[in-house]
């Protein structure tokens, strides 16, 4: 099985700071069905460790990820599943970003390149997330004929507001760049070209240097409170989103983006 994800620890001040980086080497990263394992085991296996206060993830120098790779064959696998089946594999995604989320570690992105689709829907659930002036954002679901899910639209609204997410998840051509993701809050920083990394690992060491237990303990009440209701209204995003990939849309959608062609959409 080839690895996708590889975690180093022990660096920064006190060694309290881990960096996970997820480098497909093809300078595109898509989210295969056994990426989305591998990035959730690596949320996983800092649940026992009282030793990391922060945790870097960062993708490659030319993308932090493109989102769900609709080229895989697992994941192509998915047209021909019946309804039991397309639901317990739909639940890799909210798995994933569930497992950044509730991490007791502050969780920081370091975005260079492109961040798109499924890359937005983790992003999100990090702490923190730096960007490179050169990157951009681009959140392209409804335009494949799909619901953004993965329980994202909740903390896209927590982050922009309403106006700012609709904006960013409607109008699914539009490149958001660093400097209009800073506007809107969906990014903390923006750093120089090819100096996300460095930025992030910058932001890691200050948060690094307080003390842990507080940082845990205050991290996790602000979780439960920016997020007691993000379960009540994002529910049926995941039967949404197999509701939606039955749809003529859907495969318009899919199939115009293969075969880099417009789609026509006709709402059935």
């Amino acid at each position: 099985m080839t690895q996708f994800v590889t975690i180093e620890k022990g660096l920064g001040p006190e060694g309290r700071i881990a960096v996970v980086r997820f480098d497909r080497g093809d300078g595109i990263n898509a989210l295969s069905p056994e990426a989305l394992r591998q990035l959730t085991d690596a949320a996983r296996s800092f649940e026992d460790d009282a030793e990391t206060s922060v945790v870097v993830l960062t993708g490659g120098a030319k993308s932090f990820s493109a989102g769900f790779d609709l080229r895989d064959p697992e994941g192509k696998s998915r047209q021909t599943m019946d309804l039991g089946a397309l639901r317990r594999h739909l639940k890799l995604g909210p798995r994933l970003t569930r497992a950044w989320q509730e991490m007791e570690q502050i969780t920081i992105g370091a975005i260079e390149g492109f961040c798109v689709g499924g890359g937005v829907a983790l992003a999100v659930a990090l702490d923190f997330r730096v960007m490179a002036r050169d990157a951009h954002i681009r959140v392209p679901e409804i335009g494949l004929g799909m619901n953004m899910s993965w329980q994202s639209v909740p903390r896209m609204l927590h982050l922009m507001g309403p106006a700012r997410t609709k904006q960013a998840v409607i109008l699914a051509d539009q490149r958001i760049s660093s400097a209009e993701a800073y506007e809107w809050g969906l990014v903390e920083e923006v750093a120089d070209p090819g100096k996300a990394f460095d930025s992030a690992m910058a932001l890691a060491g200050k948060v690094a240097a307080q003390p842990p237990i507080s940082v845990a303990m205050t991290k996790l009440t602000v979780n439960r409170l920016a997020h007691a209701l993000d379960d009540l209204a994002s529910h049926m995003d995941l039967d949404q989103f197999a509701l939606a990939s039955l749809s003529e849309d859907h495969k318009e959608g899919v199939g115009a983006f293969l075969e880099r062609r417009k789609p026509r959409f006709r709402g059935r």
